[in-house]
């Protein structure tokens, strides 16, 4: 139900019908996502073509350095960028478009439907009301429920997400959390409703690893419980690995490559995603293998980004200017329907590992 208690299928029921491509059983679908934001010198290109689904009970990770699109993704999905961002492509809710809806009725779904965790859990609190006061606030603007019920909906909340303490604790401020406690609160706000999409954008940044493991461990219990769709951002290739079943690799606003973990992990076909795991040490072998591979350069301007491939300058195996520096690369399918690549070399890529990338001389 909706804040004003009209159902979601009821909001929906004037929305038109996905295309064709759209698939019936995802419960988030993005299509032909395109971000700009407009600057002195020019568009800035923050998102450019993106399209993927996530399904039910599914952890999808989207990695890639800072400034490739991550994050203006997931603000796009859940309706919160800024007026002056020009948004393209549409975004599909169990295969209705959301992207077009009213500001109203986008905020009965947002934290009913389709929730977030953000980065910084200290700047998303705030500061001057208790914990438990948020966390009740985003049960009852979408449920009507007594206020026992509610107190005790948040005790429950905060048991789930392993608070200690947590009749006591949801009468404490923001700063009386240390920084692991701040971000499982804010995952005790965003899974309130029992989402069918959880957007997790950078949930364990700043947090040491033992912290992280914790963090990690309370989203998988989350998911068990309530078979949502997890959609994890992130830099860390390790967390990806350890969570996910599909990863989506983005670089400059565009994806480089999408699969299943394992294929992408184990059998990448695009440079910079042999470049990403090139870059990370071998824990089975001694002294962690060989080198470390080094990106040579900086990621473009999302100003003035390359032309044809936008990894061209930085790749090991471009080949210029035809066809990198000229053509930009399709997603073309690679070990599976599912696993695709953005790269004019993607079968040769086959023969490409991480190790053999470390051998070879940077400049």
């Amino acid at each position: 139900m909706t804040d004003a208690g009209i159902p979601v299928a009821e909001l929906e029921a004037d929305v038109p019908p996905p295309p064709p491509d759209v698939p019936r059983d995802a419960v988030l679908s993005v299509r032909h996502l395109c971000v700009e934001f407009p600057s002195d010198d020019g568009p800035v290109h923050a998102v450019d073509d993106v399209s993927f689904d996530v399904y039910e009970n599914e952890v999808v990770g989207i990695v890639g350095e800072s400034g490739s699109g991550k994050s203006v993704t997931s603000m796009a999905i859940m309706g919160l960028l800024p007026k002056q961002a020009r948004i393209t492509g549409d975004v599909y809710f169990r295969g209705r478009s959301i992207a077009g809806l009213p500001d109203k009725e986008f905020r009965r779904l947002r934290g009913d439907k389709i929730a977030m965790v953000f980065q910084d859990a200290l700047t998303a609190l705030n500061p001057v009301y208790t914990v438990g006061a948020q966390i009740a606030e985003a049960v009852s603007v979408h449920n009507d429920i007594e206020k026992a019920d509610l107190q005790q909906r948040v005790v429950d909340l905060l048991q789930l997400v392993g608070i200690p303490s947590p009749k006591e604790r949801a009468g404490q401020y923001p700063h009386e959390y240390s920084g692991g406690m701040r971000q499982r609160a804010m995952i005790a706000m965003s899974i309130a409703n029992e989402p069918d999409v959880l957007i997790a954008d950078e949930p364990t940044t700043a947090l040491d690893v033992t912290i992280q493991a914790q963090v990690l461990e309370v989203l998988e219990r989350i998911q068990d419980r309530t078979n949502s769709a997890i959609v994890l951002i992130t830099h860390d290739l390790g967390v990806v690995a350890g969570v996910a079943d599909r990863v989506m690799v983005m670089y400059a606003g565009r994806q480089a490559e999408m699969g299943t973990v394992d294929e992408v992990f184990y059998d990448a076909r695009h440079p910079y995603t042999l470049s990403l795991l090139a870059a990370l040490p071998r824990l089975d072998l001694e002294g962690g293998g060989p080198r470390l591979h080094r990106i040579k350069g900086q990621p473009p301007s999302l100003v003035f980004l390359p032309s044809g491939c936008a990894f061209h300058p930085r790749c090991p195996f471009a080949q210029v200017p035809d066809p990198c520096a000229t053509t930009r690369p399709e997603l073309v399918a690679t070990t599976g329907p599912d696993n695709r690549a953005a790269c004019h070399f993607a079968s040769d890529m086959a023969e490409v590992t991480p190790d053999s990338l470390r051998t070879l001389e940077v400049s």
